[in-house]
């Protein structure tokens, strides 16, 4: 099969196939083909400050965007990882540090669309990114509010919650959503998050549980990465070459369970 040009545009999402032919190690690797900068954000413009991670390569069109939100009590290290992961992918990442470690997910949200806002619009590299094609994502009480901002923002896209907490919510909406959950979870519980959360969503989706504690997405995880890029990849970008990896047969290695409505 013949690989698209390295910036053809793809007429589904607006959004521009590029970059080489992802193969298994390329999405395992710790980093994507690009080489990347970043930019350090200070507190203000609605959000407690953070780190724009993007790529260095300016021919690449108009490019999809996430934020990504910390949780209960946590900084944004917790999550830092995530900005250089998705960024040498083709995308420009925010992750940020809320106005208070103790913000609930509502509040989280607030402040997730207003990091959106000033990504888009006010930061240093606004005239690169596409603001219609943005995605969601957040870890524990930043998960939560990350689901929220799916349902409020038309332009996000994707939804990315990582061991989500926000028990008693139900989310209808027809986004797409990849849910990573933590199988020794004892802060934000599966069969109240996570689980709840996966039945309630109209949309595709896929919930991928690894071991660990409800602090399993604070660590780089390859498996992880992999898949989260590759749902990046196809409802950002619009790239079918990425489908296959992120709708894998069965439970992938290294996880202890997987489900979705695959194929994407």
């Amino acid at each position: 099969m013949h690989d698209p040009d390295p910036t053809t545009p793809d007429p589904g999402t607006g959004g521009t196939v590029h970059g080489p032919a992802p193969t298994d190690a390329s999405l395992t690797a710790a980093r994507g083909p690009y080489a990347i900068q970043s930019t350090r954000v200070a507190r203000g413009n609605g959000f407690g400050g953070g780190t724009i991670s993007y790529p260095t390569d300016t021919s690449l069109g108009r490019l999809g965007a996430v934020v990504v939100v910390p949780g209960f009590m946590s900084a944004e290290s917790s999550i830092a990882w995530y900005g250089p992961r998705f960024a040498s992918h083709g995308f420009v990442v925010l992750t940020i540090d809320t106005n208070s470690p103790s913000d609930t997910p509502p509040s989280r949200s607030t402040q997730q669309r207003a990091a959106f806002r000033y990504l888009t619009t006010q930061s240093n590299v606004a005239n690169r990114i596409d603001p219609t094609r943005l995605a969601a994502a957040g870890w524990s009480m930043g998960g939560g509010g990350s689901l929220v901002t799916g349902g409020a923002d038309p332009n996000v896209k994707l939804v990315l919650p990582m061991a989500p907490w926000n028990p008693g919510s139900r989310y209808t909406y027809n986004k797409p959503a990849f849910i990573l959950s933590c199988s020794s979870d004892t802060i934000a519980g599966n069969a109240q998050n996570s689980n709840v959360f996966y039945q309630s969503l109209g949309g595709e989706k896929a919930q991928l549980t690894i071991s660990g504690s409800h602090f399993c997405p604070t660590t780089q995880n390859n498996l992880v990465g992999k898949l989260m890029v590759s749902w990046l990849k196809v409802f950002l970008d619009g790239d079918a070459r990425y489908k296959s990896f992120g709708c894998p047969s069965g439970t992938p290695s290294g996880a202890v369970s997987f489900r979705s409505t695959c194929p994407l």
